[in-house]
């Protein structure tokens, strides 16, 4: 157990994760990937969502580089300081016909490091609003987007950036809604706790924001509770995130019930658990509790031994003995949103 209150097991993927998670006894099978707000207080029209990536990870280009060659302006010496004062500064500066070559040499480059230093300045510049409309228009968002399946992980770590950055964006996820089963697919093939799932789930988070797109990943409820048991702390943050947008939807709550769950999620309802990771927890035990099923649903769901209603919300669960534990938790908050929840 991390301090974060987490399992965190050094395994390869999520395809080997289900497979060590079920024979430990989590008795939901093991997962197949099928491609296709806060409680009470989350509005129809904004759940919880991402800012902008981080543009820490900034990278010095070469002299040589594409990027000095498509700043659009003179590189005197030293040419890779200016380069990077244009990658630090004036992302939010760069004018369309900047934009459009980047989005041209990222067509024609084969070079890793570079596609990295172009798709980071475009996710840079994916930051600012008025940026967002001129790469859709642009015709950029596929060009980006089909990076997706390039075989560098650092690649699709960057492209998955600027794709949330540009997920901020209403008009821009009609376009990228088209990818969700691409990023589910990154989430389950990628080691747990990388980049590449955080990525993934910071783009799920924006694109779930509404329940415009939220039916997208109904089916992918089990993935994420899956993430729920095995990861650290930070991912299990991110992944709660989504979950609480989901929940909030009364239209996809049959469908998010029947979801296979490992029983080992109760395990996180503890006073051990990171408070950032279990205030979202309750969070999303607090829009599970909201739904009522009629008397016919909840007999049906009863038969269905490892479905998350059965794990959270039947009589028989743990949930109640739990929540009655941390009622003497010494966060305030979490003692305030266990009393909603029981009450």
């Amino acid at each position: 157990m991390s301090d974060g209150g987490s399992i965190t097991p050094k395994i390869g993927n999520m395809k080997t994760l289900l497979g060590i998670v079920a024979g430990a006894g989590a008795s939901y099978g093991i997962y197949k990937l099928i491609s296709g707000g806060s409680w009470r207080r989350y509005k129809k029209s904004g759940g919880i969502n991402e800012g902008p990536a981080s543009r820490s990870s900034q990278v010095s280009p070469r002299p040589d580089s594409l990027l000095a060659k498509v700043s659009g302006l003179d590189v005197v010496c030293p040419p890779a300081e200016k380069a990077d004062d244009i990658i630090h500064h004036s992302a939010g500066n760069l004018e369309p016909k900047h934009l459009k070559t980047l989005l041209a040499c990222l067509q024609t480059s084969t070079n890793t490091p570079d596609r990295c230093r172009l798709l980071l300045t475009l996710g840079n510049a994916a930051a600012f609003t008025i940026n967002q409309d001129v790469i859709r228009e642009c015709e950029g968002i596929p060009i980006v987007g089909g990076f997706l399946t390039d075989p560098a992980p650092e690649v699709k770590v960057q492209t998955l950036n600027a794709l949330n950055n540009l997920c901020m964006n209403i008009q821009n996820q009609e376009q990228l809604k088209v990818y969700v089963p691409q990023v589910l697919e990154l989430i389950e093939m990628s080691p747990v706790n990388s980049d590449l799932q955080l990525g993934a789930l910071r783009l799920l988070t924006n694109l779930s924001v509404t329940d415009k797109h939220q039916h997208l990943l109904k089916d992918s409820v089990t993935l994420l509770l899956s993430l729920l048991v095995v990861g650290d702390a930070t991912l299990q943050v991110q992944t709660l995130k989504v979950l609480v947008n989901l929940s909030s939807n009364p239209d996809i709550m049959d469908d998010i019930v029947q979801a296979q769950a490992p029983a080992s999620v109760m395990l996180l309802f503890d006073a051990q658990t990171a408070s950032a990771v279990l205030l979202r927890l309750l969070t999303f035990a607090g829009n599970l509790k909201a739904w009522r099923p009629s008397v016919q649903v909840a007999d049906e769901l009863r038969r269905k031994h490892d479905c998350l209603f059965r794990v959270m919300l039947d009589e028989s669960s743990e949930l109640h003995g739990r929540l009655v534990k941390l009622l003497s938790h010494p966060d305030g908050e979490i003692r305030a949103q266990v009393a909603r929840i029981l009450t």
